[in-house]
């Protein structure tokens, strides 16, 4: 194994991975559904059967498509440091700067406990608030993650469909924070702080430092989600099996004018990442919840988490906080009611 160890086996060891995941990826169903009815013989049709066969066939999936996709957003954002992150969006006209700065989020890393000190480095750079807050709600709302799962569990359309309006919220709340002008809002020692040149470092890398950049962003990822995923799947997996359909209609149903904002009401106080709230998701709209309620519920939970905002009010003051939740959130109900018309 030793070719592994140079530089262009280090190239060679993803296509290789490659191959074997797309082998067992699609053929999957075949192997679970053999497993379940020649192996261990349950009976079909049951109850216990169906949230079985779920959550074997899901799990690995899922995981399938984190692990790759997280390999790929590794290597991508080896090449998006928070220095050159900052440096490009410097001196950008207030909308563009939104748009950038959203577009970043989507593939640069940011979790609340790195808001801070982004935070003040964009502010200290000059970058407009409002623009600043188009990055910090992209980013977690748009995260690999999240999109693995909703291809996954929804498809392609659903999940671009997501994307585009994550994107359109996060430019349009940065953009609407920015033209109230609320910088008053702003704890004033952060406009005081001064970064020192070295606390964000840009590096050279080669493509074979990338790859391994891309298997670190794997197991760091990945380590810290798969505890969140199987419980978020084995929730969905007992939603699937054993509630009735009607009860999720009656609650969540297109019908229901009230369901959108009761979500997004539900969801904000809540704290849970797209790994756990996905999937079960993903089963309550299979049970009848409309597409558009249950978005706006994800939406909610991952995109205004309560630690998130506890963390920030380090930075911000409250009525700058309760500005960004309103703005945010009668975006989400927007688009809940958006996806809902559509679908």
């Amino acid at each position: 194994m030793k070719v592994f160890n140079t530089e262009k086996g280090k190239i060679l060891l993803p296509l290789l991975l490659g191959i074997v995941w797309i082998i067992i990826f699609f053929s999957l169903q075949t192997v679970v559904d053999f497993f379940i009815d020649n192996v261990l013989s349950i009976s079909k049709g049951t109850r216990f059967t169906e949230s079985l066969r779920f959550f074997l066939f899901e799990s690995p999936k899922v995981f399938l498509l984190l692990v790759v996709i997280v390999f790929i957003v590794g290597i991508i954002r080896t090449f998006f440091t928070p220095e050159r992150t900052r440096k490009a969006l410097e001196g950008k006209s207030l909308f563009l700067g939104n748009i950038l700065a959203s577009l970043l989020g989507v593939v640069t890393p940011f979790c609340s406990c790195s808001a801070i000190p982004l935070f003040i480095g964009f502010v200290e750079s000059g970058i407009p608030l409002g623009v600043t807050f188009s990055f910090l709600i992209a980013s977690p709302m748009i995260n690999e993650v999240a999109i693995v799962l909703l291809l996954g569990m929804f498809g392609w359309k659903t999940m671009m469909l997501y994307i585009t309006t994550g994107l359109f919220i996060s430019i349009m709340a940065g953009y609407i924070i920015n033209k109230l002008k609320l910088e008053k809002w702003v704890e004033e020692w952060v406009f005081k702080t001064q970064l020192s040149e070295n606390t964000l470092v840009e590096d050279k890398m080669k493509f074979s430092q990338r790859i391994n950049e891309g298997f670190r962003a794997v197991k760091d990822i990945v380590g810290k989600v798969w505890l969140y995923v199987l419980i978020g799947i084995a929730v969905g997996a007992i939603f699937h099996g054993y509630v009735p359909q009607n009860l999720m209609v009656s609650i969540m149903g297109k019908s229901a004018w009230y369901a959108v904002p009761l979500s997004v009401l539900i969801g904000i106080p809540l704290y849970s990442n797209a790994a756990g709230i996905i999937p079960i998701v993903s089963v309550l709209i299979e049970k009848g919840a409309a597409l558009g309620t249950s978005l706006a519920f994800m939406m909610s939970v991952i995109g205004l988490s309560l630690p998130e905002l506890i963390i920030l009010r380090k930075v911000l003051k409250l009525p700058l906080i309760i500005t960004f939740v309103t703005i945010v959130g009668i975006g989400i109900i927007i688009t809940g009611y958006l996806f809902n018309f559509i679908f």
